[in-house]
């Protein structure tokens, strides 16, 4: 009886040595070359092309216009939502995108307004490169953020500057463990608020 236990023991552990290695293994996240790897967490700085050269720059910054007027279920949703090519048309209807018309703030998007018009008027939609990933077993939610008053800037960066999305922050754990922990902002440090 006690042998029994005692494998029983030994094999638990093994198996739980096994798991850990595989679990801290996967979060390193590097290449064998030594570059990033691309897909879930660590990707600081990573920043894909997109099917359209959209401008954050232009349409934040230069523009003024809202984060939510385009990412309009942050607010209400645990996902932030990719806006809808209907969404995009309540401005370009009206703006660039025919040949001949002159840049907007220095900026050539007639080519790339083009493309979104075509697909909207196709009924096609644009297969965007997500920046920002998770693991699974990460629940981020939006809503709790925004309605806390957490600017985007605090996690995107200064969005309002790039004409390029690229992923500011590392989204590790510990980055944002360290922002929960911080007195200021009365957030949960109970593993579940994020882990279910």
């Amino acid at each position: 009886m006690f042998m029994l236990m005692k494998i029983r023991t030994t094999v638990s552990a093994t198996a739980m040595l096994v798991l850990t290695v595989f679990f801290l293994s996967s979060c390193l996240f590097q290449n064998p070359d030594g570059g990033e790897r691309t897909g879930i967490g660590y990707n600081k700085g990573y920043a894909p092309d997109q099917p359209i050269a959209f401008s954050h720059e232009l349409h934040v910054g230069t523009h003024k216009i809202q984060c939510q007027y385009c990412h309009n279920q942050v607010e209400r949703s645990k996902s932030s939502n990719i806006p809808s090519l209907a969404t995009c048309m309540n401005c370009h209807q009206q703006v660039a995108g025919k040949p001949g018309e002159e840049a907007v703030a220095g900026h050539k998007n007639t080519d790339e307004i083009k493309k979104l018009r075509d697909a909207y008027n196709d009924g096609k939609s644009i297969e965007w490169v997500r920046v920002h990933m998770l693991p699974d077993h990460v629940q981020f939610n939006h809503q709790a953020h925004v309605t806390k008053g957490v600017s985007c800037q605090t996690c995107h960066g200064e969005i309002e500057k790039m004409p390029k999305v690229i992923q500011h922050s590392d989204l590790s754990m510990g980055w944002c463990v360290n922002c929960h922990r911080q007195p200021e902002n009365k957030a949960s440090l109970n593993c579940t608020t994020c882990h279910q």
